[in-house]
């Protein structure tokens, strides 16, 4: 389970695939619910990737 401020590796991204192999950092104070459909929310991507949503699956710690 992630937590808000970790560094995660994107592995696989439907959301924006230009986000793969990329870090950023979970903003979600708490696990992800309905409204982003279980996915969590990665910033600090890159200046040209805005925030993005991922599935647990779809990351993996730095």
């Amino acid at each position: 389970m992630f937590k808000a401020g970790d560094k995660v590796r994107i592995v696989r991204c439907e959301d924006d695939p230009r986000a793969i192999g990329r870090t950023g950092r979970i903003v979600d104070e708490v696990p992800p619910g309905p409204l982003t459909e279980g996915r969590w929310t990665v910033d600090r991507i890159s200046w040209l990737i805005g925030p993005v949503l991922c599935h647990t699956s779809e990351l993996r710690l730095a």
